[in-house]
């Protein structure tokens, strides 16, 4: 089915462009960069479950319940970890899993964390590489990338089902690598590197909807062996304007040994 939402760009510019999070020193103060707010057609990929696979399009939706019911405090983390643990070995086959962040998003104005709504991936080739060694030290980092490694993130709502700013994708096929726009990302203690997308007519952009704490989407970053890194964002649409549930959810971000 086909669905209409609006998504926020990024816009090509002669200097170089930067996130800047916590700014000022102030959890959750974000400076970013112009935005092009635009509309899209979806396709939801509720009604035809098989449509997109990690294989082919860097994300699969899958339904794959947890046994956490409350990320606060630290008590869930091990737990949690070691279910994606089995997902990413189950799922893709990794060897070796090393989970090293858990976001939690509201969509709250008084939230520290709130929905990615601006059109990206989370590192480029250079901050992946950096960001591997910042993980695993130098030495491990080299020996992991004379092999087949991987980031891949894993997101989840929670407390109830999606019903407004669902997480959505670009097919990788459709996107020209022009597209692309590297961004600093400036961090209080360090700074790194994503991918911003700008507009093309071209997107094929997928979700699923309704998307529930039973569910899950995992999705591609950055693959050293070729698998493309995806784009995405939280969509402006509602799917019930008469549910008032607040959209929470939590993004855990993980890095794999094939």
């Amino acid at each position: 089915m086909t669905r209409m939402a609006t998504v926020n760009y990024h816009v090509h510019k002669p200097v170089r462009q930067a996130f800047e999070l916590d700014a000022g020193g102030v959890a959750g103060n974000l400076i970013s960069p112009e935005l092009a707010p635009t509309p899209v057609a979806l396709t939801d990929t509720r009604a035809a479950p098989d449509t997109v696979t990690f294989a082919s399009d860097a994300v699969e939706f899958l339904r794959r319940p947890t046994a956490v019911t409350a990320f606060s405090g630290d008590a869930w983390k091990a737990p949690y970890d070691a279910e994606l643990t089995t997902v990413l070995t189950e799922e893709l086959g990794a060897c070796e899993v090393v989970i090293f962040d858990h976001t939690i998003r509201v969509d709250d104005p008084e939230a520290t964390r709130k929905p990615a709504r601006n059109v990206h991936s989370d590192y480029s080739q250079e901050g992946a590489e950096q960001r591997l060694v910042d993980l695993l030290g130098a030495n491990t980092a080299a020996a992991w990338a004379q092999g087949h490694y991987a980031f891949v993130n894993i997101w989840r709502p929670v407390a109830h089902p999606i019903n407004l700013a669902p997480l959505g994708f670009v097919r990788p096929a459709s996107v020209h690598p022009s597209d692309w726009i590297l961004l600093d990302l400036i961090y209080p203690d360090r700074k790194g590197q994503i991918m911003g997308l700008a507009q093309n007519p071209a997107h094929d952009w997928v979700y699923r909807s309704r998307m529930t704490p039973d569910d899950i989407a995992i999705f591609n970053i950055y693959d050293n062996q070729g698998l493309p890194s995806i784009a995405h964002s939280a969509l402006d649409i509602v799917e019930d304007p008469t549910v008032t549930t607040i959209r929470q959810s939590i993004e855990s971000r993980t890095l794999v040994r094939y």
